[in-house]
């Protein structure tokens, strides 16, 4: 597309015979939502994985439209948080700036201490990640990754494991704070047509491709016939006002 963000040209990923990833073309348009949905275990997490630097891809490349530069500031928010047990709050959202070289304490602490306060978890800053809700943990993951300003934000499955009402709660969260600090996202998410609701476009994964890119309202009106019997089963439910 003309207004893409960051080109996936190619991408390649293997485990031993097994093809994940299959010459992979996706554009991400700036200041969007993407969501790539597919059957569990079809490769969605090890697309981002590839993208974040936590895989290497066997052959493809990644970068700005338009430049060879590689991919921008990004920042990767796990399934299942990853926050550290034993680091409190502050801690845990302060740690990808520590381990940046040069970043003195009093600019970490500041950074946090802002950050925490625009999130609205300055009361939590001093506690364990065990002693405040799910839903904090999730706001405090987010915090973590925003604390390097990135540009582009790698959400997976962020509503792994939630009932209804906090998976809700997490999109609404996603939608709100991506207004707010202007990142891209771009996310892997099995929550089929509750995630609609909040995305720009949907990628469908299957077979190492991409078989679908578009609005989710094109996907839901005149699905493309290998993705009916995906989809069926969930587009009787009603998706979420965005």
């Amino acid at each position: 597309m003309s207004d893409a963000f960051l080109e996936i040209r190619g991408l390649s990923k293997r485990f031993g015979d097994q093809v994940i990833l299959d010459s992979i073309d996706l554009d991400i348009p700036l200041d969007s939502h993407t969501t790539v949905i597919g059957k569990s275990g079809i490769g969605k997490s090890v697309l981002l994985k590839c993208l974040s630097g936590l895989l290497t891809p066997d052959a493809g490349t990644v970068h700005l439209s338009g430049s060879k530069e590689t991919l921008p500031q990004c920042a990767y928010m796990f399934q299942q948080n990853a926050l550290f047990d034993s680091m409190t709050v502050s801690e845990n959202v302060g740690l990808p700036l520590r381990e940046k070289a040069g970043a003195s304490k009093k600019l970490v602490s500041n950074k946090v201490h802002d950050l925490l306060d625009q999130l609205e978890l300055g009361p939590a800053a001093s506690k364990y990640p065990a002693e405040i809700s799910g839903g904090m943990q999730k706001r405090v993951a987010l915090a973590r990754a925003l604390i390097t300003n990135p540009e582009i934000i790698l959400f997976d499955e962020p509503t792994t494991g939630l009932d209804p009402q906090r998976k809700f709660a997490v999109f609404d969260m996603i939608r709100d704070y991506r207004q707010k600090f202007g990142f891209t996202v771009l996310m892997v998410s099995h929550d089929v047509p509750e995630v609609f609701g909040i995305t720009d476009q949907v990628a469908w994964l299957d077979a190492g491709k991409i078989g679908y890119w578009g609005p989710p309202n094109d996907l839901i009106s005149s699905p493309p016939e290998p993705l009916v019997a995906f989809l069926n089963p969930t587009l009787s439910t009603e998706t979420p006002a965005a």
